[in-house]
């Protein structure tokens, strides 16, 4: 005994290269959750879409993410975990293909569709595979590199795709997974030994929370993308998807009283100590998707920059995560993940602080303090997390735990793009009111700002009702400028609201035992 608890301590190459499979799985999924972003407008414009109908173009790629990220579990007891990740990369392969030689919106779809399903199935598998094949002494080490990744992968989309947009071809934003997904296998091959399918269980298997998973999250996610878009309750598509929505969500909850094993462990949830670390990955994950949303569409439309340029100022708060690389699992190793969550939560609070004063004037720099800030956040919040919630469950239901963290990651960032959304158009039309309110035909300051912007028009066309025109034009802008400004910054102070909120909740977390694994039987590699 004494000595199978010594081989526990350190991995194998094998082992470390089945990590690095998962890793890059990883990787590629989510680097492709926004890599489009930047080529939007092209690819609209080769495939002739609408604005909005290219918004189906990111909405079809989480829509089937988020519902293959919890079933992910299943299918690998199914095929077993290196027949199931194989298949995945070859068709993310073939589905990169379909969308790089797309000439509609459908085909264009159906590609990033398949792109959701098989790579959305990469990110709960690679994490299953650090914490069965690494023993407890280096799983720091593993989930910190796994942490990293998917932290990393959304916000490197969008400067890659810009800059391959730019000087290559929009069709390489999906071509480029040809090389990765080639590499991917190879390490598959190597470092993942063979394992036997069950395909028996498909008949045992609990087909009424599979439909109703399906069901319920792809409407779910639907609503909330195009919720706001379509005017939420006025529209009858959003009236009939959240009743589907609703109708599947009481499918997996009657399963999970009728299923032998249902297909979703929902009773993972009766843990305190997993629960938190759910609801709190909720939060994050609506705050991270939101910033990674909010500063882009300031930076583009207050400051004018593109993409690209946007995407740069996003990469700063991924210089604390390479930074903090080799101290973070030492940390992990010998801090109670309750301090470093907290910690990470008040600094991700305070980086919002910093841009609750936000001015039209604002620029890319004027991001940087808040942006490094929010990277250390980001590390010591999410890090601690995700070892937490393998740490709250056995390893024999590592895989079932992953799926669970990750959809609830996924959804609480598509809950939280779907609250800004609200908030912007409201607040906005609000301070648009009220500016308008107090700049009116009888204010000086009003009357003043007309007449000067009105004499210089004049000078350059000498047409007086033009000139006028012109001036009154640019007030207008400059009030919607000035509303929108306010509307972002009110955005960064309830984003800070509601991370002090998760604060008490991260004192129920359960901090892993140190020293090698325990050994289980039926829980081998």
């Amino acid at each position: 005994m004494a000595e199978q608890g010594g081989s526990e301590e350190r991995a194998s190459l094998g082992d470390w290269i089945a990590v690095a499979a998962g890793g890059l799985g990883a990787l590629m999924a989510t680097l492709d959750i926004s890599i489009t972003n930047s080529a939007l407008p092209q690819i609209q414009g080769e495939i002739g879409a609408t604005g909005t109908e290219g918004t189906w173009i990111s909405t079809g790629y989480l829509m089937s993410e988020i519902v293959i990220i919890p079933l992910a579990a299943w299918l690998t007891r199914v095929f077993g975990l290196r027949s199931f990740l194989l298949g995945c990369a070859a068709l993310f392969m073939l589905f990169s293909v379909l969308c790089g030689l797309s000439d509609s919106l459908l085909l264009m779809i159906v590609g990033r569709i398949g792109q959701g399903l098989t790579g959305g199935a990469m990110i709960p598998t690679g994490q299953t595979i650090i914490r069965t094949r690494l023993p407890m002494s280096q799983l720091p080490v593993g989930m910190t590199l796994f942490g990293l990744i998917v932290l990393l992968g959304p916000l490197l989309g969008p400067v890659l795709g810009g800059w391959l947009t730019e000087n290559i071809s929009w069709s390489w934003c999906f071509y480029i997974n040809m090389p990765v997904g080639l590499g991917l296998i190879l390490l598959l091959l190597v470092g993942l030994p063979a394992t036997p399918a069950h395909p028996e269980a498909l008949r045992q298997a609990d087909w009424l929370g599979i439909a109703g998973l399906s069901l319920g999250l792809s409407s779910l996610t639907v609503v909330l993308e195009e919720g706001q878009r379509e005017r939420w309750f006025e529209s009858s598509l959003i009236v009939w998807l959240s009743a589907l929505s609703l109708f599947g969500i009481l499918l997996v909850a009657i399963s999970q009283f009728t299923a032998r094993k249902p297909v979703i462990r929902l009773n993972l949830l009766r843990n305190p100590r997993y629960a938190s670390v759910i609801f709190i990955v909720m939060m994050v994950g609506a705050a991270l998707y939101g910033v990674i949303y909010i500063i882009p569409q300031f930076l583009g439309t207050i400051a004018g920059y593109n993409a690209e340029q946007s995407g740069w100022v996003m990469l700063v708060s991924g210089v604390p995560a390479f930074l903090m690389m080799p101290l973070l699992p030492r940390l992990l190793a010998r801090t109670d993940y309750r301090v470093l969550v907290i910690s990470g939560l008040v600094a991700f609070v305070w980086s919002c602080a910093l841009d609750v004063h936000l001015t039209a004037q604002s620029v890319g720099h004027d991001f940087f303090w808040s942006q490094l800030l929010r990277g250390v956040g980001q590390m010591l919040a999410m890090m601690p997390l995700n070892q937490a919630s393998m740490a709250a469950v056995s390893r024999e239901d590592s895989g079932d735990a992953a799926g669970i963290y990750n959809m609830a990651r996924n959804l609480g960032g598509s809950m939280g793009l779907a609250i800004i959304g609200t908030v912007i158009d409201r607040r906005d039309t609000y301070h648009v009111s009220v500016i308008r309110q107090s700049v009116t035909a009888n204010s000086l300051v009003g009357q003043e700002r007309i007449a000067s912007s009105a004499a210089r028009w004049f000078a350059q066309t000498g047409d007086m009702a033009y000139a006028r025109l012109q001036a009154t034009g640019q007030l207008a802008s400059q009030i919607a400028r000035q509303a929108l400004v306010m509307t972002y910054s009110e955005l960064f102070y309830l984003l800070a609201i509601a991370l002090l909120c998760c604060m008490p909740l991260a004192l129920l977390l359960k901090t892993p035992a140190r020293g090698p694994a325990p050994i289980r039987s039926g829980a081998g590699r």
